[in-house]
Formats: structure tokens, C-alpha cells, sequence
């Protein structure tokens, strides 16, 4: 849908724009007030086709006395994010949920309440996510930018209101947030009803670090760096959302070769994420030899990441404006060479994977997540793509991975069978994509010095990672960061967990949360 077409129709619904914007080219943001948000989102919800894919609030309070509210909507047919944005006056910090018409917004809108003390009324569930109430001082809003720490006298604990499920039979199971093994804290609570798990509520936060706080007040070369700490294993996808953003501010275009650089780096780090996630999915069955041998393909990649850039998490790749000079000619020749290694073994870990009959019956018909309960929660990325929805930012902001021919790979039935097939085949279409990347880089790029000293404005960037779309929202001032919003696919794709695993049994819970393999530190911003 056009942008016009949308402003025509948004009037025909009697939601008049107070303006439309095109700040950078790529975001379309409307104006609207305040008692036309909800219809306005609604609208666009259903337009495009599209979930919430970022809902957030901005204190502007030093500028114009308000906060504003943004959502975020992906048009695919035209490649735009679309925004509804409004002013919420100071004094009367509130605006109309849309978590009763559009599920995707509900945790968003609870985020809002406890960062800002912005109340969405009308949303049934305004529970904290990350400031427990167990600790964290009521009517204390981090984000806020007066914030002052309260004094320890200000605490005044209360317990949180688990979802209960009550009659003959039913029992509750609670695991966590500290795990037996290596893994985040998260709080699992399990309700069955004889062996079927009837109800799952998830409570995280347990690893909040105040990171969009954090950001607040950096340069831009400080909020490249902090951008590569967010998730551990998603260095590239988050650091790379993160110099779109502030490309577009700057209005800056990279050259090939630096978007070969990174997209190379994009690839490595989907294959040891997806590498990860195999090798979860057999350990949790039992099938403990070709669970080792998946890490020990991953373990191959990431000491090639370090033999190539320094870094076995690939930092330090990324300058604003391009990336640094890593893949020379050698380096390529080396990395294609190992990567063939990669290649032929993956193969060899398929057939343990497919041929045992016993590993396939406990993945086969487990975990499922319809597609309509993707459309409804807002689950993305590639949990989205194995219950059928093609979307891949990949192939929304092509760039060079049009030249380069790339494969969106999904498919239909959203078992934990699914997620599987989707995490090997990408694996093989990111081998081949590395190599006609590296085939094409004709020369070293370096760009340590992209950044400008006075740089204003605000822009959306985003980035499809091994999990989803990482989206980071900047606004700078003066060279300053004073807001950066950032949105992980984990913090979608949480509630699509607790729908897979119902109906299932409590020791298939493992297998299912392996095969979407989330990040805890990329939820608990």
C-alpha cells in the first residue's frame, strides 16, 4: 500500500494527520493526536499486515514540556517503516492501550508503564517486565529524564501476580529463574493438568542492565561500542541496526565492498548462532554425539572469526560509514577454504540428524506455533518463517543480497521440526551468500574517521540477525545520543514460546525452547 493510498484511507476512517513526515527517506511518520492513536494503529495494523514491531516513548520534556509515543509498523510491498506518533502532555502521562485489538503491542505498552509512567488505559496486564516490583521503588521511571536513583527507605516490596489456573488436577510447576546449566535466568511456570501443559507464564528480566538508559548521553563512537554488548552472540546484527540508523541521520551511503564486509560478518555470526541452536535441539532429546559435533562446528567458526578480525565475536568489525579492513585477499582465500570444511561436515551432521529415526519422532509434530498465533502475537524472524510467514529483512532491505541471489527459506508446519530444517537450510544458503560476497569484494575498505562531530536527527535501522530483526531507533542531538530504543526478536518471540509448548509435555520443554534458541540479555534490555 502506497503512502498516499494511506493517508487517503486514514482520512476516510476520520483520523486526520496533524503532519507527514519523511525524516530520512525511509521511515513514513504520521502525526496524529492523541484520542486517534488507537484507530490510527489499528489501521495500519491491518493495511499492512504487519505486527507491532516497535512501540515506544521519547521524554522530550526539555524541548516541549510532552512526551511522544511511536509505533512502528514494516510495509513490506514498498520496504517502509511507518510510524504513528502523538504527543502524551506531561501532565497527564496516558494514552488508549492497543493490547486488546493488537496482542503485539501488550508488552510494549507494560515497557512504556514502567520506563516512562506513561499509562496505557484499557490494557488489561500493566505487571512490571524488568523493574520487579520484589525491588524496584513504586512511581521511579529509569527512562525518564529527570531520573534520580530513590533511596533504599523508598522500597516497599510486593509480590507479583502470577497467572493462576485452578481446578481438580491441576498443578504448578515452577522452574527457575537459576538454571541447572549455563543458560540466562528466566522464571518458567508451568501449570498441567496430569502430563499436558494447559498454561505457561514466562517471567524474565532477571539480566536488565539499564542499556537504553546507558545510551543517553554517548557520542556515536561510545554508542557503536556499547550497540556490540547487547547480545553477546549478536554483535553484527545489533551494531550493524545501529549504523544504519545513524547512517541515515548522517545521510551517509556505504560503498559495496564495506556492505560485503558486513554481510559477510552478518552470515558467520547466523552460522554459529544456528550452529547453537542445533546442537541445543539434539542435546535436549538425548542424541548427545551429533549435539557435540554441532558444537564443534561451532567452535570452528568462531575461531576463524578470530584468526580473521581478532575477535571471536566479531567486534570491532563495524565503523559508521563502513567496516574495518579485515578481509583482504589472503584472509578470503583462508576463510573460503575453511568454510568449505564447514560446508561438506554440515552435510555429514544432516544425515545423523534425518537418519535417526528416534531423534526425528521427538522433534516431528512438537512445539507446533500456527501461523495464525505468529500473525496475532507478533512473532519474527526465523521462528516466523517456519510456521509459513516470509518475512526476512534480507530480502525487505536488499541491497547487495539481491545481487547476490538470496533465498528466503521457510516452511509450513511450526514444529520444533521446522525451526530445524530452517536453522540447517540457512546455514547452507549463508555458505554460499559468504562466498559471492567474498567472490565480489575488489578491494580494502577502511572507515575509521566516518564520524561527524555535529550530527542532529532522528531514524529507524534494522537488521535481520540469526534470530530475527534487530531495530534500533536513534535520536541524536548535538552529536549526543539522547535516545536509542532497541527492539531484539527475542522480546517478540518469548510469548510465541509459551503458545508452542501448550498441549506438550513438561520434558519437551527443552527441545522447544532450543529451537528458538532466545536471548535472555537481548530481552532484558
Amino acid at each position: 500500500m502506497q503512502s498516499d493510498d494511506i493517508l487517503r484511507s486514514l482520512s476516510a476512517k476520520g483520523v486526520t494527520p496533524l503532519e507527514v513526515a519523511y525524516p530520512n527517506g525511509i521511515e513514513l511518520e504520521i502525526r496524529v493526536e492523541r484520542k486517534d492513536f488507537k484507530a490510527a494503529c489499528f489501521f495500519m495494523h491491518t493495511q499492512l499486515h504487519s505486527p507491532v514491531m516497535a512501540l515506544f516513548a521519547v521524554d522530550c520534556r526539555t524541548a516541549t514540556g510532552n512526551f511522544e509515543v511511536r509505533c512502528v509498523f514494516l510495509a513490506k510491498e514498498n520496504s517502509r517503516w511507518c510510524s504513528i506518533v502523538i504527543v502524551v502532555p506531561a501532565d497527564d502521562p496516558r494514552f488508549d492501550s492497543l493490547a486488546k485489538e493488537i496482542y503485539s503491542a501488550a508488552l510494549f505498552e507494560r515497557e512504556i508503564k514502567e520506563m516512562f509512567g506513561i499509562t496505557p488505559d484499557g490494557n488489561p496486564d500493566v505487571r512490571s517486565l524488568c523493574l520487579h516490583e520484589e525491588v524496584w521503588p513504586q512511581g521511579v521511571f529509569p527512562l525518564r529524564k529527570d531520573f534520580t536513583q530513590a533511596p533504599a527507605s523508598a522500597l516497599a516490596p510486593c509480590e507479583y501476580r502470577f497467572t493462576r489456573v485452578e481446578g481438580e488436577g491441576v498443578f504448578e510447576v515452577p522452574v527457575g529463574p537459576v538454571h541447572a546449566g549455563i543458560i540466562g535466568p528466566g522464571h518458567f511456570r508451568f501449570s498441567v493438568a496430569g502430563e499436558p501443559i494447559i498454561n505457561l507464564e514466562l517471567r524474565l528480566g532477571f539480566t536488565h542492565r539499564g542499556v537504553e538508559k546507558l545510551f543517553e548521553g554517548k557520542t556515536l563512537q561510545e554508542g557503536l561500542k556499547l550497540s556490540e554488548c547487547i547480545a553477546g552472540d549478536s554483535v553484527i546484527s545489533h551494531s550493524w541496526a545501529f549504523c544504519r540508523a545513524v547512517e541515515t541521520i548522517m545521510g551517509v551511503t556505504i560503498e559495496p565492498d564495506a556492505f560485503r564486509v558486513r554481510a559477510i560478518s552478518l552470515e558467520m555470526e547466523r552460522i554459529y548462532n544456528h550452529l547453537t541452536g542445533i546442537a541445543g535441539i539434539a542435546l535436549d532429546v538425548g542424541f548427545s554425539f551429533p549435539a557435540q559435533f554441532a558444537q564443534l562446528l561451532k567452535e570452528r567458526m568462531m575461531l576463524l572469526n578470530k584468526e580473521l578480525c581478532g575477535h571471536r565475536y566479531l567486534k570491532g568489525i563495524l565503523v559508521v560509514g563502513g567496516g574495518e579492513d579485515v578481509f583482504e585477499q589472503n584472509r578470503l582465500k583462508y576463510m573460503l577454504e575453511q568454510l568449505s570444511y564447514i560446508k561438506r561436515d554440515m552435510q555429514e551432521l544432516r544425515a545423523m540428524l534425518y537418519g535417526s529415526v528416534s531423534f526425528m519422532d521427538r522433534v516431528d509434530e512438537t512445539g507446533i506455533l500456527r501461523k495464525k498465533t505468529v500473525q496475532d502475537f507478533g512473532v519474527i524472524g526465523l521462528a516466523a518463517r517456519a510456521s509459513g510467514i516470509a518475512l526476512d529483512l534480507r530480502r525487505q532491505f536488499p541491497e547487495g543480497y539481491t545481487a547476490a541471489g538470496f533465498r528466503l527459506i521457510k516452511q509450513e508446519k511450526g514444529d520444533v521440526l521446522s525451526r530445524l530444517n530452517v536453522r540447517i537450510d540457512e546455514i547452507d544458503e549463508s555458505l554460499r551468500l559468504i562466498e559471492c560476497f567474498a567472490k565480489n569484494i575488489t578491494k580494502a575498505h577502511n572507515s575509521k574517521n566516518s564520524f561527524r562531530d555535529i550530527v542532529q536527527g532522528h531514524a529507524l535501522g534494522a537488521v535481520e540477525g540469526s534470530r530475527g530483526p534487530a531495530i534500533y531507533w536513534v535520536k541524536v542531538i548535538e552529536g549526543k545520543i539522547d535516545r536509542c530504543k532497541i527492539v531484539d526478536a527475542s522480546f517478540h518471540n518469548w510469548q510465541g514460546l509459551s503458545i508452542a509448548v501448550l498441549g506438550n509435555i513438561v520434558p519437551d520443554f527443552p527441545v522447544c525452547n532450543k529451537s528458538f534458541d532466545l536471548s535472555y540479555a537481548g530481552n532484558d534490555l
